[in-house]
């Protein structure tokens, strides 16, 4: 019996015994489906943790200070020890052209008087900070509630959680604080006749847009690099002889985003040589990467332990199917089948049912990894983040289909072994 001839006695098989296949094809194709599912919404978390996020994000990013004073300035371009290096355009110049460095989004800072609502609340000094704000997403800041300030807004803010416990508010209840509006007020000094410095504000009325929580610049108020600039001129013409005088620089820090995970050391260490202190979350980077790998292998054992399942009950429909051919075994070792080709029969019939449940369970996968890919991106949409791009992957395909079948020819070796050495006799005997 050759291969074409014992693949048609497989299939005609199958059709005799429809229901039974059938049962059998669900049980691989609802085992390929959870393995398929399991991979592709792993795969798809990875791909959002790890690849975006290496392509300039908060955790391929490096935070950038001016250089306090000691010997980490190598180079001869560098402060001597004991005058830290303020951060200037022309370092900004120096870090961007960094082979390791993706981008740099410059932080740029003024103190301010802030006058909260309520009248309870004490006029307090802070921080405010100014970025570009339509690159708020590569920084380590994320939107509680509300909204971040438009990019060219004067009268906008966003605050962080430390506004909110000044004001007696917690995360729970951090909605109370949008919409509502804090005076702010950049300082600038004048000199007075009676021998002492005054103090006059340029007072703006903004509004809270917004509640979140940044780890980029110590700050509690956030806004756009418009409205920082225009408090900062006015606190610069403070009198130079009151004492009030701000940093020559008008950036209070760097955010480099290093081009991928994996050059984030490196880049950290030619932005030291230059002269500046740095800061990363280098070991945050391989926690999530090792507790990424540690979700995946559990999904996968799910996958695997259902896919065993599914081999066992091929196993048993197969044993079953033995026992309800004997006679049809003895028939083919009568007209001349070998132990080889009754073997060959019950193998295709085993391929043919992993094959199929595969494909459709692989299908499924993908469906309902979609499915699950909706309830997520809607949730990260919610929170104001880019959702999950799912896709299929070919090595899920493959594996899922082919390693179906694969399998489940493994768990058909022992039924067709024992029609292969079944005797005609006692096959036709039994019968």
């Amino acid at each position: 019996m050759n291969w074409p001839d014992a693949f048609l006695a497989a299939l005609r098989s199958l059709d005799r015994r429809a229901g039974r296949a059938a049962l059998t094809v669900l049980a691989v194709a609802l085992a390929a489906a959870l393995l398929s599912a399991l991979l592709i919404v792993s795969t798809a978390a990875r791909t959002r943790v790890l690849d975006q996020l290496a392509k300039g994000g908060p955790l391929a990013g490096i935070q950038v200070a001016a250089a306090a004073p000691g010997p980490q300035a190598l180079d001869a371009d560098t402060p001597r020890p004991g005058r830290p290096r303020d951060i200037d355009a022309d370092a900004v110049r120096r870090i961007r052209a960094l082979r390791s460095v993706r981008s740099v989004v410059t932080l740029e800072s003024n103190p301010v008087l802030a006058v909260a609502p309520s009248a309870a609340i004490q006029p307090f000094q802070d921080t405010l900070a100014g970025l570009d704000l339509r690159r708020v997403r590569t920084l380590p800041i994320t939107v509680i509630v509300g909204r971040s300030p438009t990019p060219d807004s004067l009268t906008e803010v966003a605050v962080t959680e430390g506004y909110l416990r000044r004001v007696g508010l917690t995360r729970a209840t951090a909605a109370k604080a949008v919409g509502t509006e804090v005076e702010i007020g950049a300082p600038r000094s004048f000199p007075s006749s009676r021998d002492r410095i005054d103090v006059r504000g340029r007072w703006t009325r903004a509004e809270i847009v917004g509640v979140v929580a940044q780890q980029a610049i110590d700050a509690q108020f956030l806004g756009s690099r418009a409205m920082v600039r225009a408090a900062r001129a006015w606190t610069a013409q403070s009198d130079p002889d009151s004492g009030f005088e701000l940093p020559s620089s008008r950036y209070a820090g760097l955010f480099v985003v290093a081009d991928g995970l994996d050059r984030v050391g490196s880049a950290r260490a030619s932005i030291t040589r230059l002269g500046y202190s740095t800061s990363s979350p280098e070991n945050l980077i391989e926690t999530v990467r090792r507790y990424l790998r540690v979700v995946e292998i559990v999904l996968a054992g799910i996958g695997l332990i259902a896919l065993a399942i599914a081999a066992l009950g091929i196993t048993n429909a197969l044993l079953a199917a033995v026992r309800e051919r004997r006679r049809e075994i003895g028939v083919l070792k009568a007209i001349g089948a070998r132990d080889r080709d009754v073997r060959r029969i019950f193998l295709i019939e085993a391929g043919i049912t992993g094959l199929i449940g595969g494909l459709v369970g692989t299908v499924a996968g993908y469906g309902i990894a979609r499915i699950l890919g909706a309830v997520v991106n809607q949730y990260l949409v919610d929170q104001g983040l880019p959702g999950v791009g799912i896709g299929l992957p070919a090595l899920v395909v493959v594996g899922g289909v082919l390693g179906s079948a694969m399998l489940a020819v493994l768990a058909g070796i022992t039924p067709a072994q024992r029609a292969a050495r079944l005797p005609a006799r006692q096959a036709m005997g039994d019968a």
